[in-house]
This record gives structure tokens, C-alpha cells and sequence, in this order.
């Protein structure tokens, strides 16, 4: 550390998608009450979507509700650099977004996209700001989350820091009423 910096709690932020102002709060109030003089940082991690997977995914959707559609013809069409663009422009703004809410909230915040894998992303970024605890926020995975192959179940296996994990636009009242998965406000 350098001499005349204070010394900071460092969160790293893994979200699936941009917070909402309710995911920002909940994030931030998590440390309102932190017993120690050290400022809160969080360090936001949006992942970026793999294009060839978002076509692939297409193209089974395309399939399965359009019979005449022919799968080269669709392929042809879809200009695989230009997805990518886009699923990199849509990251960057849903990092954004992120760091707004959570300086709107309140809190010092930074971040990035990340390409590769998210998991390894957030162990790399815990490792790099010597992070204290990672929260995960995602939107509900049932299936993944009932076989542990989900981003929570991997983190915590691979790190060494507490991992929250959080379900995006719903309140921890609301996670842990147990009244179902998602959004349960209005």
C-alpha cells in the first residue's frame, strides 16, 4: 500500500446483467454497517455474452418455431463479429448503468467487462484488489443452482472470501421470505 492511502474493503461484484436501483441499495446497505473505518469499494465485473453461443441459441429458437426457415440460410445471414459487437456494447452499458446505480446509492464503485469465464474473472479480481468478500447477483438459474453448476456454488468452491449470492431486482426481505424465485415487488 502506498504511504497516504486509506486502506479500503474491497467487494467484487459479479452481475449477470445491469443493477437496478433496488439491487444497488440492497448491495450497498449490505455494508452500511461495517464495523471498521475502511471505506467500501466495489469492483464490478459484467460478463460479456459469447456470441457464438447467442447465435447458436438463436438458431435453435429459429428452428424450433420456423420450419421453413432453412438453418445456412439463417446462418448466412448472422454476421457473427457484428453479434459480438453488440453483446460487447450491451455489457459495457449494463456495466454503466451498474456503476452509476451504485454511486447513486452512495458507494465508490468501478469496474469492467469481462470475456472470459466469470467465475475465473471474479477469483482474478479478488486476487488483483485483495478482495474481501464477492457477491454474486444473478437472475434465479433453478436448474444450475439444483446441480451446484451455477456461478455461487463454483465461486465458493474456488475462493477463499465469503460469497453472497443475491437474485437481481429483489430485496433480501424478499429472498429470504422464501415466497419464490425473481421479482416478488411490485
Amino acid at each position: 500500500m502506498m504511504a497516504g492511502t486509506e486502506p479500503t474493503y474491497d467487494v467484487v461484484l459479479l452481475a449477470e446483467q445491469a443493477l437496478s436501483d433496488v439491487d444497488a441499495h440492497e448491495v450497498v446497505a449490505l455494508h452500511e454497517e461495517l464495523e471498521t473505518d475502511q471505506e467500501v469499494v466495489y469492483h464490478v465485473l459484467i460478463p460479456v455474452e459469447d456470441a457464438a453461443a447467442r447465435v447458436e441459441a438463436t438458431l435453435g429458437t429459429l428452428g424450433a418455431g420456423e420450419p421453413l426457415v432453412a438453418p445456412a440460410m439463417a446462418m448466412s445471414d448472422l454476421d457473427i463479429e457484428e453479434v459480438r459487437k453488440e453483446c460487447v456494447q450491451r455489457s459495457s452499458e449494463a456495466l454503466q448503468t451498474s456503476l452509476a446505480k451504485l454511486r447513486a446509492a452512495g458507494a465508490e464503485a468501478e469496474g469492467h467487462t469481462v470475456d472470459e469465464a466469470p467465475v475465473d474473472a471474479l477469483a482474478k479480481a479478488i486476487a488483483a484488489v485483495d478482495g474481501r468478500e464477492a457477491i454474486i447477483l444473478t437472475r434465479p438459474h433453478l436448474v444450475a443452482e439444483f446441480f451446484h453448476l451455477d456461478w455461487t456454488s463454483r465461486a465458493r468452491r474456488k475462493l477463499e472470501v465469503p460469497v453472497l449470492h443475491l437474485l437481481e431486482h429483489e430485496t433480501l426481505v424478499e429472498q429470504s421470505a422464501g415466497a419464490g424465485e425473481g421479482v416478488t415487488g411490485a
